[in-house]
């Protein structure tokens, strides 16, 4: 690992049991989300499809403001704190509030969830997630090796939540807020050192304002990277959302697709957790915008792949893949992030940039992306998004910036993280 001293090595253990059992609680019970308001609350596909949508647009509003308050709060932990005890009301708010709610006045219940929800899930893992990069970064360490507990809590969790759900359901969240109160105890034992070799690298003797915000929105940097995010990452994660879908149709039983299907998820977060161990070196060696457009590649390939492919053999390899691609983008994200931005709005760039970014792709491209499955078919469509993200790939090789890499570090670069690249 790198960077790991002695010194650190406990306070690297407590931030990866943090990330671990956030993604445990995570995987065990909001996992399974779906499931739950359809055969739990009774609710028809149109009503949890809306139930989904409205989560979308609350996320997307409360992402940046997350990441204005981690960039205001520094390596201040209030906001995480705040998150985890939402996460820790999740029992009582799902046994006694939001099924009752949903049951009764059903609309108040979407908007009271998709509140709740935002608050402790959709935004709060991006809180969660940028706030351990910072920390990465403050001590040395590489936030992969620290993201990859994540992958293996929510695999860990998935292998029995299933099981305890079929119980009840009240034991999957009972879980979550047991286990979110041990994840409170752990992160106020981090401790969190602010003067160490790598804080001027890391954090800004000037907080964050309101123009820094505007600045960035007039970046072109910061559009360049959300044109990326557009073209790349939209077609990459929504075309995951029905894969499932297309994968059991290669099988003769659809009993046997759903079984290999969940198979290939735990190989999946098994690639997952093994791959952040590796992809930070890779990326360091070849530098953060080289592993984006490799992103973009790889995306691009397995889904035309997907679409021309006739085998069932070949569809189980090419779904894995699809663990590797988040590695790599996740890990490229921050590197970029933090190489051409500024340290003042950090979190606000991860947040608004890449996480809000990504659920408005939810909401523009997930339904026209559903009508083309069925008009034209999932090969036809898979090809087609396959082909945008090859385009997207290579127009940002022209606008994404050169970033520095082991291999052939950058001439004449510039400071990094230096304040003025903002208003470039």
């Amino acid at each position: 690992m790198k960077n790991i001293t002695s010194e650190n090595r406990y306070e690297y253990y407590k931030i990866s049991s943090f990330i671990f059992m956030y993604f445990f609680t995570w995987s065990a019970s909001i996992g399974l989300l779906a499931i739950w308001l359809g055969q739990k609350s009774h609710l028809s596909g149109t009503v949890i499809g809306t139930v989904f949508a409205v989560n979308g647009i609350f996320s997307v509003i409360l992402k940046p403001v997350y990441g204005y308050i981690l960039d205001k709060l520094g390596m201040n932990k209030y906001l995480l704190y705040f998150v985890v005890g939402m996460s820790a009301l999740m029992a009582p708010f799902f046994i006694y509030v939001y099924q009752p709610l949903l049951l009764s006045s059903t609309l108040v219940g979407i908007i009271v969830g998709a509140i709740y929800l935002s608050f402790a899930w959709y935004a709060g893992v991006a809180a969660c997630e940028s706030y351990a990069d910072r920390y990465s970064r403050l001590n040395g360490m590489e936030f992969g090796q620290i993201r990859m507990w994540g992958s293996l809590g929510w695999a860990v969790a998935s292998s029995f939540s299933g099981i305890l759900f079929n119980l009840s359901p009240a034991y999957n969240f009972i879980l979550g807020s047991l286990t979110s109160i041990v994840m409170l105890f752990v992160l106020f034992s981090l401790k969190v050192n602010t003067h160490t070799a790598y804080a001027s690298d890391v954090l800004s003797k000037e907080k964050i304002v309101p123009a820094d915000v505007s600045a960035l929105l007039k970046s072109r940097k910061f559009w360049a990277f959300c044109l990326y995010i557009a073209g790349v990452a939209w077609m990459m994660f929504i075309a995951e959302q029905q894969f499932s879908r297309y994968f059991v149709t290669f099988f003769d039983d659809v009993n046997q697709g759903n079984a290999v299907f969940g198979y290939l998820g735990t190989v999946q977060s098994g690639m997952e957790f093994i791959m952040y161990m590796i992809i930070p070196a890779f990326v360091n060696y070849i530098g953060a915008k080289k592993g984006l457009l490799i992103v973009g590649l790889v995306v691009g390939a397995r889904l035309i792949i997907s679409g021309l492919c006739d085998s069932h053999l070949l569809i189980s390899v090419l779904k894995p893949l699809y663990g590797l691609e988040i590695c790599l983008l996740l890990v490229s994200v921050f590197k970029y992030i933090a190489e051409h931005f500024d340290k003042r709005v950090n979190a606000t760039m991860y947040l608004l940039g890449y996480q809000a970014m990504l659920y408005v792709g939810n909401v523009v491209v997930s339904s026209p992306a559903g009508l083309l499955y069925d008009r034209i078919g999932f090969e036809k469509t898979y090809i087609i998004m396959g082909c945008i993200a090859l385009i997207f790939t290579l127009i940002s090789s022209l606008t994404l910036s050169a970033c520095r890499s082991k291999k052939a570090p950058l001439r004449h670069a510039g400071t990094k993280n230096a304040p003025e690249e903002i208003h470039q």
